[in-house]
């Protein structure tokens, strides 16, 4: 079984406005409010000044896009500022009366905040962008989606949590999680939030030493003013919070919204539950590996240790597989719905892992692994570049920096680190996106620099790094006299190092190593893949391996031309039983693609024509299309699925290729008998000698013509002469009487009399021993190359002009001037190549005598040679007339296909999925409720908040708004200018 891709060939680099989508993390999928796209109205951005009514924030300078139903808006450092919010949550939009030659809007959202934008562009900009924001919101207002902002934003947390008639904290814990059920007669909670399973089985970690309270506060506050789930701002305090650390109990939330998943839950209400609905009681092949990683999913934690928690994550799983089936359940995705299921309930959840599987780390998660052995190559490049020293000594003794990185990037550092600690790098990843994993990846082997230079193999390196996380909770200087040096802690010097030294990995560097080494991973993958599937065939027959190499390398590249319909399980059968081993789904190609990998193969199966035109001399290669090559395609489709698979091509050529001169015969004859019963009917006959005309179409002469012509003839002749004959009455002359007539669809010519009428030929005789054989060839085929990314004004240009439809048309052109000068010249070359010249073998005697010649069948021959045989004799000999075609060179020698321990994925993978079947268990994981004070962090409430603060400030620079002082005192002014009326 094998299960051959090409979506990684077919990967085209995100056009500008998808990186814009995927910056502002915006759906990338129509939802199931949506319309026509093209009935959408139009994006735009425009330059413009961005304020905040309250006035306690500094203005930037950014630019405003408007992508219905969404807008979005980013500072100049695309870092410092940065907002989507959906059109409907925006209730008032007013003209401000400011200074003159100031063009200036107020927003108001549904949390009452108030937005001030000044577009700076040229008026008649600034007018076309309020027409099409009008528009915009109109519609909106049309379709309703206003009205389901009211009970979408009861299901956030941050609403009860800002609400200053709330009462959450009375039911919950100090670390976030509910109290009530412990109560004998709770009552029940008017709340509609959602949360996760901490709410009920505790939180990782001592909510005192994660000082909980002091963050809820500091996150109160800034909810307050910069809005919340649908319309947060991301101000620089935001980014410095989540580097802090989010509270418990904000937690899920914020991933939702920091990394665009909200927007997906919000467009489509009610969709996980109709998902699970619609699917209730079904099967696959992902919910039985599904169900096989359950239990081995975070079990340290309480939850995934009763029914309610695994119940939770399969449910999530077995969603994700149905809603996305062709990458249904891959591992490691169990780490992570298990990790965000903690602090988000099961919808917010599915959700999350869409964006995770698809936008955030596309490829980490698939079959092949590409996105993430991509990352890997990577992160590889930037470890040469920032830290060579440690490079060049893991370089020295040949240590893989991939057995401790891949589980890394897979897992989000969860299955590495304590949980604790996990999830604040997850915090940051989500609001900062994926350059968060490479930065802190570096900042973990700089930290250790020292230690790694003295490692000398694989398991001392995993054993180091085993250590270095058990411990990230120490202090970092244990010896310093400083009692603030003694207070950072080892988790606090790594997220400092991160995020100070390594700032200078953005995501423009990630995107452009991505670039650079992506041909070099699709490659190393196909390598791979093709050894694989190889390796997994039932049979070689009497290929070698290196053969059947050939045989995928044609099928490979028939895919990429015509791909196959999407790899699914195959049908039940009643035979099946349930404790039977199913088949698993495989690769299997239709009739088109089999065309042009047969055209690959078989030099009978295509159309090649020399043209020569004065200009150039070029091979234009067809694909040939007859019922001979439909006829073979389900003659090799033994199990009638109507399609093939890998294994089916290789037994199919094994069949064929390697036969002697009977067996060819054989084969050809149990070709055309469609019932299998031995026998072929008139009409086979006739299909028969149409097969024969399609192979020989292009040979030179007539001698393959007249070998044809005398089968028809005889196989009549024959077929007529072996049948019963009557018995003659007295008187009657014996040689006078004809069998009777045969219907055409009647038992007419066995295999012994086809043999017999075969070698009555001489050139049919030669087809069968040699040539049909060796029309099957096995050549490497050059590398293909893959698709050209546009990137840069040279790659537009060069991607615009070398396209085939241009190649073609610049061909057609030199042609038409080429018969205009009377040098356009066509040649087809031949199937079969045995003769160069315009002579004809003599045919063999018949070897029947006079009177059996006299066969009733004969009269059919008329219409068929005048139908068939002339026209194709004419097409033929016309266009093949006094011209020379050299033989076909002889087999090139294969080439030898490398060990698989020679590719680089296979360690890889094997490390990513012995890391991921079990994580190490860390003590700080140990949801505690009450813990015992300890000196280190036994300060007062009013101090907390300081010391968060202190902690915060650690992290970044001052920003620049981009403003200049004028600037500033207009925004300013803005702040208090009334509506115009």
């Amino acid at each position: 079984m094998s299960t051959i891709s090409t979506a990684l060939r077919n990967f085209k680099e995100p056009t500008k406005e998808q990186l814009t989508q995927i910056f502002f993390s915006l759906p990338t999928v129509p939802s199931d409010l949506s319309e026509n796209a093209s009935e959408q109205p139009e994006k735009m951005e425009i330059n413009a000044v961005l304020s905040l009514g309250d006035g306690e924030e500094d203005s930037y300078a950014g630019k405003l896009h408007i992508m219905p139903p969404y807008l979005a808006f980013t500072s100049l450092d695309r870092k410092s500022v940065r907002f989507t919010i959906p059109l409907s949550t925006i209730r008032r939009v007013e003209r401000l009366n400011a200074r003159a030659g100031i063009y200036a809007l107020s927003l108001l959202t549904w949390h009452g905040m108030k937005i001030i934008v000044q577009l700076t562009s040229l008026r008649p900009t600034a007018d076309l962008f309020c027409s099409m924001l009008r528009d915009s919101l109109k519609v909106e207002l049309q379709k309703g989606h206003m009205k389901l902002v009211k009970s979408f934003v009861k299901t956030c947390y941050s609403e009860e949590l800002v609400s200053s008639s709330s009462n959450v904290a009375d039911n919950e814990r100090e670390d976030g999680s509910l109290i009530s059920e412990e109560k004998e007669n709770p009552v029940p909670r008017e709340s509609t939030y959602h949360g996760g399973l901490g709410l009920k089985f505790k939180f990782p970690g001592d909510p005192k030493k994660l000082r909980e309270s002091s963050k809820i506060k500091l996150w109160t506050t800034y909810l307050r003013t910069h809005g919340r789930n649908l319309t947060l701002m991301r101000y620089p305090q935001c980014t410095r919070l989540v580097q802090v650390g989010l509270p418990n109990r904000l937690r899920g939330e914020m991933w939702e919204t920091l990394s665009g998943s909200i927007y997906l839950r919000f467009s489509n209400p009610g969709y996980y539950e109709r998902l699970l609905k619609e699917h209730d009681g079904k099967t696959s092949i992902s919910t039985e590996d599904i169900e096989k990683d359950l239990h081995r999913s975070l079990p340290e934690y309480a939850g995934y240790q009763s029914e309610d928690g695994i119940g939770a994550l399969r449910r999530v799983l077995q969603a994700y597989s149905f809603k996305n089936p062709e990458l249904g359940y891959c591992q490691a995705m169990n780490i992570l719905a298990a990790a965000i299921l903690i602090y988000m309930s099961e919808e917010q959840a599915f959700w999350l892992l869409e964006v995770l599987c698809d936008r955030l780390l596309p490829g980490y998660y698939a079959p092949s692994m590409h996105g993430t052995l991509l990352d890997q190559r990577v992160f590889e490049s930037l470890v040469q570049r920032c830290l060579p020293i440690i490079h060049d000594h893991f370089q020295a003794v040949d240590v893989q920096l991939s057995v401790a990185s891949l589980p890394w990037f897979l897992s989000l550092f969860i299955n590495s680190m304590p949980m604790v600690f996990a999830f604040r790098i997850v915090d940051c990843f989500f609001c900062m996106g994926p350059k968060v994993l490479f930065q802190v990846g570096l900042a973990i082997l700089k930290i250790n620099g020292e230690a790694l230079l003295q490692i000398q193999d694989d398991g001392g390196f995993l054993n180091l790094m085993r250590d270095y996380f058990a411990n990230l909770g120490e202090s970092a200087h244990p010896q310093s006299a400083d009692p603030r040096a003694r207070a950072i802690t080892r988790f606090q010097e790594l997220l400092l190092v991160s995020f100070r030294e390594f700032s200078v990995i953005t995501d423009e560097t990630i995107l452009s190593e991505r670039k650079r080494f992506r041909s070099e991973i699709i490659h190393s993958i196909e390598s791979f893949s093709k050894r694989a599937a190889v390796r997994n065939l039932k049979t070689l027959g009497r290929f070698t391996k290196e053969q059947a190499g050939l045989i995928y390398d044609a099928l490979y590249k028939a895919m990429c031309i015509v791909p196959p319909p999407p790899t699914v399980a195959p049908p039940p059968t009643l035979l099946t039983t349930r404790d039977s081993g199913e088949e698993k789904p495989e690769t299997r190609i239709g009739l088109r693609t089999f065309q042009y990998f047969l055209s690959e193969v078989a030099t009978w199966a295509r159309d090649e024509k020399i043209v020569m035109n004065g200009f150039q001399q070029r091979v234009d290669r067809e694909v040939a299309e007859h019922e001979f090559i439909d006829r073979l395609f389900f003659f090799w489709d033994i199990a009638c699925r109507g399609a093939l698979s890998f294994q089916d091509l290789v037994s199919g050529l094994d069949g064929v290729m390697f036969n002697d001169l009977m067996e060819n015969i054989e084969w050809f004859f149990n070709l055309h008998d469609k019932n299998k019963d031995g026998y072929l009917t008139k009409d086979e006959v006739l299909t028969l000698s149409e097969s024969f005309l399609f192979i020989f179409r292009y040979e030179v002469g007539d001698a393959y013509l007249g070998a044809v012509s005398r089968f028809m003839t005889n196989a009549f002749e024959y077929g007529d002469a072996l049948l019963p004959q009557p018995e003659s009455k007295p008187g009657e002359e014996r040689e006078l009487l004809s069998p009777p007539p045969v219907a055409s669809n009647q038992p007419y010519l066995n295999l012994a009399t086809f043999r017999m009428v075969v070698l009555a030929d001489e050139i049919l005789e030669s087809f069968f021993e040699t040539d049909l054989s060796a029309s099957f060839k096995l050549q490497p085929l050059p590398e293909m190359e893959l698709p050209i990314s546009s990137g840069g004004l040279l790659g537009d240009i060069w991607s615009t002009i070398a396209t085939d439809s241009n190649k073609k048309m610049f061909n057609m052109f030199t042609d038409e001037i080429g018969k205009t000068i009377g040098k356009h010249q066509v040649v087809h070359k031949p199937s079969i190549g045995r003769y160069t010249k315009l002579e004809e073998p003599k045919a063999r005697e018949s070897l029947l005598t006079p009177a059996m010649r006299k066969s009733p069948s004969r009269t059919s021959l008329v219409s068929v040679s005048e139908s068939t045989v002339a026209p194709t004799v004419s097409a033929a000999s016309t266009s093949t007339l006094n011209v020379t075609i050299p033989t076909a060179e002889s087999n090139k020698a294969l080439p030898v296909v490398p060990d698989s321990a020679a590719l680089s994925a296979l360690p890889m993978i094997q490390a990513a999925n012995a890391a991921l079947m079990e994580r190490t268990p860390f003590a700080i994981d140990d949801a505690k409720d009450d813990a015992d004070d300890d000196d280190f962090f036994a300060d007062d409430d009013d101090n907390d908040d300081d010391q968060v603060m202190d902690e915060v400030d650690a992290f970044l620079e001052a920003h620049d708004s981009g403003l200049t002082d004028a600037d500033k005192k207009v925004a300013n002014d803005l702040l208090h200018a009334e509506p115009v009326k």
